[in-house]
């Protein structure tokens, strides 16, 4: 079982530069596969990029490709997501969920979730 806990959202102008963490509490943080997930208001839950569990491997949305990147460090059982040239699309609340070994890209595939941070960017 794994436990997430996200931070680092907040209140941010069109250009600027966001981190997001997720903590992650139990023994098989290391073995999971991560990925970061987004909900504006009024649309469904989508997919922003996800981690293999070396960190080896990334893979992105179109729409943040080459605008955000998604790291993790096993020791401190914590992933990442830096978002740099914020635009106000990217306004939602960012999800942080796991699942064993390989990544996945639809919200069915994890196993694990966090309550999300809100991240709003304005214009």
């Amino acid at each position: 079982q794994v436990q997430l806990v996200e931070s680092g959202g907040g209140l941010v102008q069109a250009g600027d530069s966001l981190r997001l963490s997720c903590a992650a509490s139990g023994r098989t943080f290391s073995s999971c596969a991560m990925a970061w997930f987004r909900q504006a208001p009024g649309k469904e839950r989508e997919f922003v990029g996800a981690i293999s569990e070396s960190g080896g491997m990334t893979y992105y949305a179109d729409s943040v490709k080459g605008r955000f990147t998604i790291s993790r460090d096993n020791a401190k059982n914590t992933v990442y997501l830096q978002m740099n040239s914020l635009k106000p699309d990217d306004t939602a609340v960012y999800y942080c969920a796991g699942r064993p070994v390989w990544i996945a890209v639809t919200t069915d595939r994890y196993n694990y979730w966090g309550q999300g941070t809100q991240v709003t960017v304005s214009s």
